[in-house]
């Protein structure tokens, strides 16, 4: 089985959170929201893979103003590839929290959508597993 270490951001704007909802075709969550983030390169330190997954999955223009190891979670998920095959993976989480200076998101073809949302409504989303338990840990959302 394969190990990839993830890195995902919990980014807040003015005390609303960033989701992004995931293809309905692929992925581990297929076309559930999600906290965006992914795998690590070989070689590549843990904030610029960070950095650099928040600027390809969300656009250059989405401004990161800090950036706070939070927690870190393991879990081993089925990935659908676009071509509909499927592998088993175990994941390694590494969380931070995010201030984002502002609002400018571009999602790219991993995302179908993107909301900001305040913890109050968070419910309201079809939050994936994973999500769910981030924003749980966190106190934003009842389990």
């Amino acid at each position: 089985m394969r190990q990839r270490i993830i890195v995902c951001p919990l980014i807040e704007n003015q005390g609303a959170y960033l989701l992004c909802k995931m293809p309905s075709d692929r992925g581990v969550f297929p076309g559930q929201w999600a906290l965006s983030g992914g795998g690590l390169e070989q070689g590549e330190r843990i904030e610029e893979g960070l950095l650099r997954e928040i600027a390809e999955e969300l656009g250059p223009d989405l401004k990161i103003e800090t950036v706070q190891p939070w927690t870190f979670r393991d879990d081993i998920r089925t990935k659908t590839y676009p071509d509909g095959t499927t592998e088993q993976i175990y994941m390694i989480y590494l969380i931070f929290d995010c201030r984002a200076a502002n609002r400018n998101v571009a999602v790219n073809e991993e995302f179908e959508d993107f909301a900001w949302v305040p913890p109050g409504d968070l419910w309201q989303y079809d939050l994936n597993a994973a999500t769910r338990t981030t924003f749980a840990a966190k106190g934003l959302l009842e389990h």
